[in-house]
């Protein structure tokens, strides 16, 4: 059986390189590319991002928005899609750091950020313990451990779009699944053992 090929998308984000080398580690065969035709031609893709939502927006629309538009078009076909941290993000329609800036829209609900609360830092950095949720997707064990680094988090406005949950001040979603997408909040690429396996069943399925 022939490897399926994985677009990483390039939002110009820090952690673009991490991630393509956790995917390759894991045996997939990873294309990092910005262009729209690149991204089309993909069996599987994936969007991370770090930074800010409106830059990573941005970057989406660049030079007429292709970028966007290819990426709408690849969920809209039922192909698999994972996003993460940012590109998670994305998936809503818009987002409290720049509410300005237009997301996918695929998931209705919106990205908050954490309310200040005293002894509470934010960003809100390290190891978490995840709860599976009713969309618990893509094999992820009851009590796994993921790391984040993050000031806002994603509000599903639908119960069934939550697959993991965690803690940081008050319950919060850490990953979203619905049909052929799913994101995590936290960076699987940074999670070790358990985030490797998360990325290996992506790549494999």
């Amino acid at each position: 059986m022939s490897t399926a090929r994985i677009a990483v998308a390039d939002l110009g984000s820090g952690n673009l390189r991490s991630v393509a080398k956790a995917l390759t580690a894991v045996g997939a065969e990873v294309v990092v590319s910005a262009d729209a035709d690149v991204v089309a031609r993909a069996d599987k893709l994936v969007v991370p991002g770090q930074g800010a939502f409106g830059a990573c927006a941005a970057e989406l629309d660049r030079g007429g928005g292709a970028l966007r538009q290819a990426v709408l078009d690849f969920i809209a076909a039922g192909r698999p899609f994972f996003g993460i941290c940012i590109g998670m993000q994305l998936l809503f329609g818009s987002s409290e750091e720049n509410p300005e800036a237009a997301g996918l829209g695929i998931l209705p609900g919106r990205v908050r950020r954490f309310a200040d609360r005293p002894g509470l830092k934010i960003p809100h950095m390290g190891w978490n313990r995840t709860a599976r949720g009713p969309a618990a997707g893509a094999g992820v064990a009851d009590g796994a451990f993921f790391y984040f680094v993050h000031s806002y988090y994603p509000d599903p406005a639908r119960a069934e779009d939550v697959a993991l949950t965690t803690d940081y001040g008050a319950p919060f979603c850490a990953a979203v699944a619905r049909d052929n997408v799913f994101g995590t909040q936290f960076h699987p690429e940074k999670s070790q053992a358990a985030g490797l396996s998360l990325l290996r069943r992506f790549a494999s399925a």
